[in-house]
């Protein structure tokens, strides 16, 4: 009784918190509750018995990846007034649209599913077997992951370095 009471407890926190990462105008706020949703995660981790993959979820994702996007969203120092308004006034509509469709695709493909869920093996979420994964058959995907970071960050540099006008460098 008590884990399905953590259960309930961490996956209503991870679907309220992922909410509030989309509806949130302030993107450090939206960070924020992403952390809110990674760690909420984790603890459903744990409950699988991964614990692992929760102390990477924790270390990797709420703790460097996310501070890391905390870091550049603060570098950008994005503001609302300075963007005027909506380039895009569509994009609310089209995404509401996008998104009634995915639910409406969750809901067919749950709702009428009759397969059932099959026990984790022991060895999931295991060191041994994260480590083959990562360095076994998606290797290239995890590279590629960390390139594509790193130019993320850097294109974040770039672009925060081109909107500083007042900058004595850049005269």
């Amino acid at each position: 009784m008590g884990n399905l009471i953590v259960f309930w407890v961490a996956a209503i926190v991870a679907v309220v918190a992922a909410l509030r990462v989309i509806t949130l105008r302030s993107p450090v706020a939206a960070v924020l509750h992403l952390i809110i949703t990674l760690v909420a995660l984790a603890v459903l981790f744990l409950q699988l018995s991964a614990e692992f993959i929760a102390a990477l979820q924790i270390i990797i994702y709420a703790g460097a990846i996310m501070v890391l996007f905390l870091f550049v969203v603060m570098m950008l120092n994005l503001r609302r007034d300075e963007f005027g308004p909506d380039p895009l006034p569509g994009v609310l509509f089209l995404g509401s649209l996008a998104g009634a469709v995915l639910l409406a695709e969750l809901i067919i493909v749950f709702g009428g599913s009759t397969a059932r869920v099959e026990a984790a093996t022991p060895e999931l979420g295991s060191v041994q077997s994260v480590g083959r994964a990562l360095f076994g058959d998606y290797l290239f995907a995890f590279e590629l992951t960390s390139l594509l970071l790193l130019a993320a960050a850097l294109a974040a540099v770039v672009v925060t370095r081109a909107k500083a006008p007042n900058d004595p460098e850049e005269a």
